[in-house]
C-alpha cells in the first residue's frame, strides 16, 4: 500500500507538471492576437488569462469525465500506465514549445494515454469509438469551423465598421479584443484544466482510491486550476510570437473576429463533452481572420509546419509513452529510471531554449516576412475591398504620378531669346 501511495503521489505531481506546461503552451490561444495588435501589454494579458483560466476550471466537469471514463477502459489501467502517458505528453509539449509551434496539449495527453494503454493491456483497453467521435473528428472539424467562422466574422466586421472613424473603430475593436480574449481564457479553463482533472481521477481510480465513474474530487479541481493558471502566467512567449505574428498580421478587427469565433467553438464543445483542442480552434480562427481582410497574408510555410506537428502529436506522444510504460513494467527501478529521464530531458530542453530567449520584451519581433501564397492571392482576388479602400488607392496613385509640365504656346516658342 505504501508503494502504491508513493506511486500515486508521483503520478499526481507529474500530472500537475503537465497541467503547468499546458498552461504556458496554450497561453497563445487566448492572448497572442491581443498582444500582437497592442490591445494589451504582454504581462497584463497573461495575468488576465491566468485568472480566467482558474475561474474556468470550476465551471464544468464534462471533459474530465470523457478523459477519466471514456477514452480508455478503467479496468486494467495502473498508475504506471498513467505516469508513462504523462511523460509522453510533457516531452511533446516542451519540444513543440522549444520550436515555437502551437501543437495540441490535449492530443499529446490523449496520445500518451492511448500509447501507454496499448503497451500495457493491448488494443482492447482503448475505446476506439470514443477516440474517433470525441477526439479525431473534432480535431479535423474544429480548425475548419473556427477558421470559416472567423473569416466571415472578419469580413462582416470590416463591412459594419466601414462608416466609423478609423481611430474610434480601432479603440472599440481593441476593447472588444480584450473581452473576447477573456472569453477564450475562460473557455480554455473549462476545457484544458479538466483534462488534467480527468487524468488524476483516472489515477485515483486505478489506485483504488475512488470508485470507477467518480467525478473529480474538489482538491483535484483546485490543484489542476491553480497549476494551469500558474503556467499561463509564465507565458509561452515562443508560441505567442508564432500565433500573433508568425501565421499572419492581424488588425484589431481581425483579432476580435478570431477570438470570438474560437471562444464560441470551444465553449460549445465543452458543453458537449468533446475533448477539443483549443490550439486547433484558435489557430484555425487566426488563419481564417487573416484571410478575411483584403490583402491579408497567411504565411503558409509556418502553417504547414504547424499542420505537420498536429499530425505527429498523437503518434509521437504515444510512442514515447509506450516505451516509458515498457520500462516502468520492470518494477521500482523502471519507474525511477523513467522519472530521471523525464527530469533530464526537461532540463536539457530548458538549457537549449536559453540560447535564444523569447520573452515579453521581444515577443512581437519578427525577423522574416513571407509574400502572399497562392491560396491567399486567390481568396483576396474575389474579396471586395472594404469601404474607403478604393478612394485611398486612387489618392495614393495620384500622389505618385508627377504633375504634367505646362504646355508652351507657339508664340512663346518662336520668341527670340533675350540678349544681355
Amino acid at each position: 500500500m505504501e508503494h502504491i501511495t508513493l506511486l500515486l503521489a508521483i503520478v499526481v505531481v507529474t500530472a500537475l507538471v503537465f497541467d503547468f506546461t499546458n498552461g504556458f503552451h496554450d497561453t497563445a490561444n487566448a492572448m497572442a492576437t491581443t498582444i500582437s495588435t497592442g490591445a494589451l501589454k504582454p504581462k497584463t494579458a497573461v495575468a488576465m488569462s491566468a485568472v480566467l483560466n482558474l475561474v474556468g476550471a470550476f465551471l464544468s466537469v464534462e471533459v474530465a469525465k470523457t478523459i477519466s471514463s471514456g477514452l480508455v477502459n478503467e479496468e486494467g489501467i495502473t498508475p504506471e500506465v498513467i505516469f508513462a502517458a504523462l511523460v509522453g505528453a510533457i516531452l511533446w509539449n516542451l519540444l513543440t514549445w522549444l520550436v515555437g509551434l502551437p501543437s495540441s496539449s490535449s492530443h499529446a495527453l490523449m496520445g500518451g494515454l492511448v500509447g501507454a494503454t496499448i503497451a500495457s493491456v493491448g488494443l482492447s483497453g482503448v475505446n476506439s469509438g470514443v477516440v474517433v467521435t470525441k477526439v479525431l473528428i473534432p480535431a479535423v472539424a474544429a480548425p475548419l469551423v473556427a477558421g470559416l467562422a472567423a473569416m466571415l466574422a472578419a469580413r462582416l466586421t470590416y463591412k459594419a465598421g466601414a462608416n466609423i472613424d478609423e481611430k474610434t473603430g480601432r479603440k472599440g475593436y481593441r476593447a472588444g479584443q480584450i473581452a473576447s480574449a477573456g472569453l477564450v481564457s475562460l473557455a480554455h479553463g473549462t476545457n484544458d484544466a479538466q483534462k488534467t482533472m480527468g487524468i488524476i481521477t483516472l489515477a485515483l481510480v486505478a489506485g483504488g482510491i475512488l470508485a470507477p465513474g467518480s467525478n473529480p474530487p474538489l482538491w483535484v479541481i483546485v490543484s489542476a486550476g491553480v497549476a494551469i493558471a500558474l503556467g499561463t502566467y509564465l507565458g509561452g512567449w515562443r508560441i505567442i510570437r508564432t500565433m500573433g505574428k508568425g501565421l499572419t498580421d492581424l488588425q484589431p478587427q481581425q483579432g476580435f473576429a478570431a477570438q470570438t469565433s474560437a471562444a464560441t467553438v470551444i465553449l460549445a464543445s465543452s458543453n458537449l463533452g468533446f475533448s477539443l483542442s483549443t490550439t486547433h480552434s484558435c489557430s484555425g480562427a487566426v488563419m481564417g481572420a487573416g484571410l478575411g481582410r483584403k490583402g491579408g497574408v497567411v504565411r503558409w510555410s509556418t502553417a504547414t509546419r504547424m499542420f505537420v506537428a498536429w499530425g505527429l502529436t498523437l503518434p509521437a506522444a504515444g510512442l514515447v509513452a509506450a516505451a516509458s510504460e515498457y520500462v516502468t513494467q520492470q518494477g521500482d527501478w523502471g519507474v525511477a529510471a523513467v522519472a530521471v529521464f523525464l527530469i533530464a530531458s526537461c532540463a536539457a530542453i530548458w538549457f537549449i531554449s536559453r540560447r535564444q530567449v523569447v520573452d515579453h520584451t521581444n515577443v512581437n519581433d519578427v525577423e522574416t516576412d513571407e509574400p502572399a501564397g497562392v491560396v491567399t492571392t486567390a481568396i483576396a482576388a474575389v474579396t471586395p475591398p472594404p469601404a474607403g479602400t478604393v478612394a485611398d488607392l486612387t489618392a495614393d496613385l495620384q500622389a505618385t504620378i508627377p504633375a504634367k509640365a505646362p504646355e508652351t504656346t507657339p508664340a512663346a516658342a518662336s520668341a527670340p531669346a533675350a540678349t544681355v
